[in-house]
């Protein structure tokens, strides 16, 4: 909410924020200029006082709603009961539980659902492996990805520029003759098969966990427990070998022993036995008790997802929440071998993890052991994601020690905390979910989208959607009159909640169309012009989709 509230005020909005007031940002928000409400639950009422009253004479003098609860229902079930005071407010909700997102669309109708780890995870991503190629934007409803060729999986949806042709790209080209030197926009990068330098322990490595030491130790005792018995056995009560090395494995493992064997034995071999069955009976428990021990203090998920062998030159991931498991998926689609290191097994990212064969240590990730299981000591790059910042900075000191080379980045929330890191630690780079994720907040109570650059050479390209507005002079005009060439490309108009990605271009052009476009800077302003109306009074702007 800080970071929203500080990126709405700064862009000329007026902000009235409900903060529960044992909140240690409460006092921190009112100061950034905004009418703050300090409440514990959000009420009808309550609703109704901060601005949100529509009726069949007026409109409601708010002209959105933001919900920042890390609740999803709560969340829901206040947007629901905005829609009901006001069916045109806009709503802008951030969702944690991504399918739930994705319906909300029939629920609340005219809605915005923000997903912060689908924002946020890319630029992990980005500072791990130090990779400027690929530019991940939400367009048209989807989650997309632009970069070369030969990276982006196939089907390619448009080329955006054409790199090879001439010194000079050429932006948006009508048809390209190298396919792989171009830059086309895409649904996810391709799979890169490779031999990974880390491996899953498995079943093999699991058994080798529950009978650790103690439980070799205790077998060998057991071992020559009955070795013992058999030759005392055979020379005392003279029976044949088989026959007393199966008296003395009942005897030591409990299993059972036949008394009349040793009814006609001297004193001394009946001792013998009642010794060695009673330390069996002791063994036997303490080997159970280790073996359950060690499936219980180990896990099914600690066991099996362990590390084998000694992995190098990999990407290990502390902290394996909602923004861990998304940053897990991305680096499996582009074929980088990765651990991942969490605390909780029932996090997120674990089951992520268990799908996509990932390693998973289960440990404190600013514990030393942990880390040197997860090999940080041989790997290119950290990432220290964990909810904590402190957890973070320890994480990152201890990788420090270890591996003086491995490329750093912390999540921190304290964006104070996070630049005097850096400053004067000089432990790597430092990222925010929030600082991401305020910006398309932001840009979706303004009813715009935030303008994703794509690098071409030294030209770039702009990824956006636009409105058409009432009476504007795109109203009319068929969509593929829209685009220009070299300029702009429109690639995608919605319908109705749903967009469509093979749009008639004979179509005409209504108000409250939007569209997805790439496009130059010039494109894209003459875009602007044309589907801007020529004259907007208060009303008429609170009324256009």
């Amino acid at each position: 909410m800080l970071r929203v509230v500080t990126e709405l005020v700064s862009s000329g909005e007026q902000v009235t924020a409900i903060v529960n007031p044992a909140s240690r940002h409460f006092e921190r928000i009112g100061e950034l200029g905004a009418h703050v409400m300090g409440v514990r639950v959000v009420s009808e009422s309550l609703l109704r006082r901060a601005g949100i009253d529509a009726d069949a004479d007026s409109l409601s003098s708010a002209r959105a709603l933001v919900l920042l609860d890390a609740d999803d229902v709560r969340n829901v079930h206040t947007a629901l009961t905005a829609r009901e005071m006001d069916p045109d407010l806009r709503i802008v909700i951030q969702m944690v539980n991504p399918r739930l997102g994705k319906q909300l669309h029939s629920l609340l109708g005219d809605c915005v659902v923000i997903a912060g780890p689908s924002l946020a995870a890319p630029a992990f991503v980005s500072d791990a492996l130090e990779d400027d190629e690929l530019t991940w934007v939400d367009l048209g409803g989807r989650r997309m990805v632009a970069g070369p060729a030969d990276l982006i999986r196939d089907p390619h949806l448009t080329v955006l520029a054409d790199t090879t042709s001439s010194a000079t790209p050429v932006l948006l080209p009508t048809d390209s003759h190298d396919p792989a030197g171009d830059i086309v926009l895409g649904t996810g990068v391709r799979n890169v098969w490779r031999t990974r330098d880390v491996r899953r322990a498995g079943w093999v490595m699991a058994l080798r966990d529950v009978f650790d030491r103690r439980v070799r130790v205790i077998a060998t005792v057991m071992t020559g427990l009955v070795l013992a018995g058999t030759a005392l056995t055979h020379y005392v009560g003279n029976i044949d070998w088989l026959r007393a090395l199966y008296l003395a494995a009942g005897a030591v493992t409990s299993a059972g022993i036949e008394d009349d064997e040793f009814s006609g034995a001297a004193p001394l071999a009946k001792v013998g036995g009642v010794v060695a069955q009673l330390t069996g009976i002791v063994l036997m428990a303490l080997l159970t008790a280790v073996i359950v021990d060690s499936l219980i203090g180990a896990r099914l998920s600690r066991v099996i997802g362990g590390v084998r062998g000694r992995p190098r030159n990999h990407v290990v991931v502390c902290g394996l929440g909602t923004v861990g498991a998304r940053v897990l998926e991305i680096l499996a689609e582009r074929g980088v071998a990765v651990v991942g290191v969490e605390h909780d097994d029932d996090a997120p990212g674990v089951q992520t993890a268990h799908r996509l064969r990932i390693p998973v240590i289960i440990g404190d990730s600013s514990n030393e052991e942990t880390l040197r299981s997860a090999g940080v000591q041989r790997c290119q790059a950290v990432l220290a994601i964990t909810d904590g910042d402190i957890t973070n900075l320890e994480s990152a000191m201890v990788v420090r020690e270890l591996n003086p080379d491995a490329r750093i980045t912390m999540r921190m929330f304290d964006h104070d905390l996070a630049q005097r890191v850096e400053r004067q630690l000089g432990l790597g780079h430092s990222r925010s979910v929030s600082m991401l994720v305020a910006p398309a907040v932001a840009a979706a109570v303004a009813n715009r989208r935030s303008q994703t650059t794509v690098p071409a050479g030294r030209r770039v390209l702009l990824l956006t959607e636009v409105a058409v507005e009432r009476n504007s002079v795109a109203v009319g005009k068929r969509l593929g009159e829209l685009d220009e060439t070299g300029g702009l490309r429109v690639l995608a108009r919605q319908e109705g909640t749903s967009w469509d990605w093979t749009p008639a271009f004979d179509k005409a052009v209504e108000p409250g169309t939007r569209v997805a476009v790439a496009g130059t800077r010039s494109g894209l302003a003459r875009l602007l012009l044309a589907t801007r109306a020529p004259h907007r009074s208060g009303a008429s702007e609170r009324m256009d989709p």
